[in-house]
């Protein structure tokens, strides 16, 4: 898994690309945080195959 908590990612869910911050990154689950009013999202490392992130030196 190349997801770190911290990171700014974006994740495809229910066919829609969602901006969100990871608040936390274990081998056993990653919760992400979509930072506009809703639920934080729980994904098992092993579903977030299609993950980017986003570089901040770029």
């Amino acid at each position: 898994m190349n997801v770190m908590t911290g990171d700014v990612v974006e994740v495809d869910v229910d066919g829609e690309a969602v901006s969100a911050l990871v608040l936390l990154a274990t081998p056993e689950a990653v919760i992400l945080d979509p930072c506009d009013g809703t639920m934080p999202m729980v994904f098992r490392p092993e579903h977030l195959t299609n993950v980017r992130i986003f570089d901040p030196a770029v």
